[in-house]
């Protein structure tokens, strides 16, 4: 690991650490302006949070980064994977330029999406993606998080906060236009229903029409989000959530061959286009739909015990085609199987066609008892809860390998230098291949009790889980149980500095049998935590500085022992640091974030595709001679990443990108904004896997919106 801490070391002279964490000062000690003030700054907890109570960060001795509405809109944030470019030791690009999903990735592993803390999204391409307006803030809890969630990756989490009915905030209207013709519309209404203010409303809507980088892809959506809460005292809080989705797009990524891009073709040159179409304009389409209707309740039942839950039922559809390069050979490819040339150039390259319609349902609840209470001179704060989810997920499809060239058809063979798009095969090529898959099934319950204990300036939290998991594949039923631990502690010195150690254990289930006919186990991750909190005194401000060191055991057997009956001997080994935090100097304020990693998979080699490093910093300057006006820029580097096989290795180049804002109030109610992404416009792209491809990275992007406020 001195190959990280020397770098990092100088890394943090070059930039300075932005975290978005909250204070520990209690809120009733402030009064209503800071408190206003320091949510817009910091976030806000909550029990339908991240982690599931409202303990300040800085009692905690785990890792959160948060980015709030405040900071989404001012970075001109336009869908989740961008959420978390400005995080430390996350991955918000991983696959480039996407329409299809936003692929998140946290200390090198992938993560799955929450929302108010209970998961959104199972499988794989069968849903809308989550829109960005319709959310308060976003939250990343790095690390395994089984104690609280049951089985997931020891990458950690990322959730995010609806937008919810709030008494004394106001409505607005959101117009915004952009280049490739991105034109929305957002509306953000909220109101008292009733003279007593027990009935709160709030309606979120989105209408987008877009076109993108890409030819022919197109990124348009609709969206209805009502919500309605109930207070029928100062105790209860009911609120239900109705969230509607449509959206008519295509497949941004477009799996360019390695060969034009990353690497010259024969001749030396390039392609001239890098996000040039590879799909067929008539065929491709990726249209998803999603309904969900979520009810959240909190009830105090006095002082020290409160009663929360978190209840979800959503479904969602994608009628998805596609058509795409072969990958690698291009034209020596055709040549070499016909036995003489077919096509001119290196840049022509044989498609598979593919044709999916997935489906998934979900129903799940989550209800915990938060206790505060005292033993001698430790205090508690006890949580204790059982969480159920029940999922069914559909993938059917039709997979036409090569487009026909394995069969001596070269209809479909595509110019990637100079496209002539060829038209699809027949319907009736897909009728004849279509896989119709068995439906899977996924139960999942979990008992689980943590509890948080102060004694002096200690902080100690000890948790645990246990979970039962039933799969049924359609062809294999399986049941899986586990346990799952937690525990940390973090002292608290007077001049605000707090070190922390923590452990933290997560685990996913798999399916199958191994050569011994033994039931697979469950793949297990452990993670230990040592870090510095700093909480400034002299000016607002919070600064997180953190090692850890991950171990995913019962992987697949690596290379050298493929033999081996046990099947399940594979370990991937992630260590890394990374630094985050916030400071407010008044006119300015300074979000900073730096990492540095090193993660080999079973068989030694790089984690594909995950950058060895990345740092960022933001900056916002307000002037007190020109109250009206906000002006911000930041600057996001991701360092090399890796995709190698023991054949083949690819390394894609580090990056860096600039981003600017411009924002002022014409009136006390009409906001103007420019915001500018990748301001110089730098090709790259964000990872080659060894299979071949490449993805091309997000190219400038404009967007100037108008805010009307009442």
């Amino acid at each position: 690991m001195n190959k990280i801490f020397l770098p990092l070391s100088l890394t943090t002279l070059l930039v300075s650490p932005l975290y978005a964490q909250e204070s520990n000062v209690a809120a009733e000690e402030r009064d209503d302006e800071i408190t206003i003030e320091k949510v817009e700054i910091v976030g806000k907890r909550s029990p339908f949070g991240a982690t599931k109570t409202n303990t300040p960060i800085v009692d905690l001795a785990r890792t959160i980064s948060i980015e709030t509405a405040l900071d989404l809109k001012q970075k001109g944030v336009l869908n989740l994977s961008q959420s978390a470019t400005y995080m430390a030791g996350v991955t918000g690009e991983s696959y480039g330029y996407a329409t299809r999903v936003d692929s998140i990735s946290s200390r090198g592993l992938s993560i799955p999406r929450y929302r108010d803390s209970i998961q959104e999204l199972f499988g794989s391409y069968n849903s809308t993606r989550a829109e960005i307006y319709t959310m308060e803030q976003v939250e990343l809890l790095k690390g395994p998080a089984s104690v609280l969630y049951g089985q997931g990756s020891p990458g950690g989490i990322i959730n995010y906060v609806s937008k919810t009915p709030t008494l004394g905030k106001g409505s607005e209207v959101v117009l915004s236009y952009g280049n490739f013709e991105r034109a929305q519309v957002g509306v953000d209404v909220n109101g008292s229903l009733s003279d007593d203010d027990k009935w709160v409303g709030r309606f979120v809507g989105i209408y987008r029409n877009a076109d993108s980088q890409v030819d022919y892809v197109s990124d348009d959506t609709q969206v209805l989000m009502p919500s309605l809460s109930f207070m029928p005292s100062d105790n209860t809080t009911l609120t239900l959530i109705g969230l509607f989705q449509d959206t008519d797009s295509d497949t941004a990524a477009q799996f360019i061959p390695v060969e034009g891009t990353l690497l010259p073709l024969t001749d030396g040159t390039y392609l001239p286009d890098q996000d040039v179409y590879a799909g067929e304009p008539e065929f491709n389409k990726f249209d998803t739909k999603s309904n969900q209707v979520t009810l959240l309740g909190e009830h105090f039942i006095n002082d020290s015990t409160s009663v929360s839950f978190t209840a979800l039922w959503r479904d969602g559809e994608a009628d998805y085609h596609q058509a795409w390069p072969t990958f690698t050979g291009g034209t020596r490819y055709l040549n070499a199987f016909v036995g003489a040339p077919v096509a001119p150039t290196d840049t022509f390259v044989p498609r598979t066609f593919y044709q999916a319609d997935n489906t998934f349902n979900q129903h799940a609840f989550d209800v915990r008892v938060n206790k505060r209470f005292a033993t001698g001179s430790f205090e508690h704060e006890l949580l204790g809860g059982v969480q159920y989810q029940h999922v069914k997920t559909d993938a059917n499809s039709a997979y036409y390998a090569g487009g026909g060239v394995l069969q001596g058809d070269f209809r479909y063979i595509l110019d990637l230098a100079n496209p002539v798009y060829t038209g699809a095969p027949e319907q009736a090529v897909f009728d004849a291949i279509y896989n119709d898959a068995p439906e899977q099934t996924v139960s999942d319950t979990g008992l689980y009790l943590s509890d948080q204990v102060s004694f002096d300036n200690w902080r100690i939290t000890l948790g645990l889980r246990h979970d039962r998991v039933d799969n049924d594949t359609g062809l294999a039923e399986q049941e899986d149980t586990q346990t799952s631990y937690s525990a940390g502690v973090l002292y608290r010195f007077d001049n605000g500095i707090s070190p922390y150690l923590s452990y933290a254990e997560s685990f996913e289930t798999v399916v199958g049998l191994d050569d011994d006919n033994n039931q697979l186990k469950p793949e297990e991750g452990r993670q230990y935590e040592a870090g510095i909190k700093y909480e400034l005194s002299a000016i607002p401000g919070f600064i997180t500085l953190a090692y850890y060191d991950i171990e995913v055991s019962n992987l697949p057997n690596p290379n050298g022992l493929p033999d081996e009956a046990a099947q399940q001997q594979g370990v991937t080994n992630i260590e890394g640091i990374e630094l985050e935090g916030r400071l407010d100097f008044g006119e300015i304020t300074a979000q900073f974030s730096a990492s540095l990693m090193d993660a080999d998979d079973p068989n030694g080699f790089s984690l594909s595709a995950q950058p060895d490093s990345n740092a960022s910093v933001w900056v916002n300057y307000s002037p007190l001679e020109i109250e009206a006006l906000t002006v911000g820029a930041g600057i996001r580097y991701v360092g090399e990443s890796v995709s190698e096989n023991g054949e083949i290795r690819y390394e894609t180049p580090s990056y860096t990108l600039g981003d600017v804002m411009v924002a002022y109030d014409l009136s006390n109610n009409i906001n103007l904004q420019l915001n500018v992404r990748n301001v110089t416009d730098e090709k790259y792209l964000t990872s080659c896997l060894f299979r071949g491809d490449c993805f091309p990275g997000v190219r400038r992007t404009v967007n100037a919106s108008l805010t009307y406020s009442f």
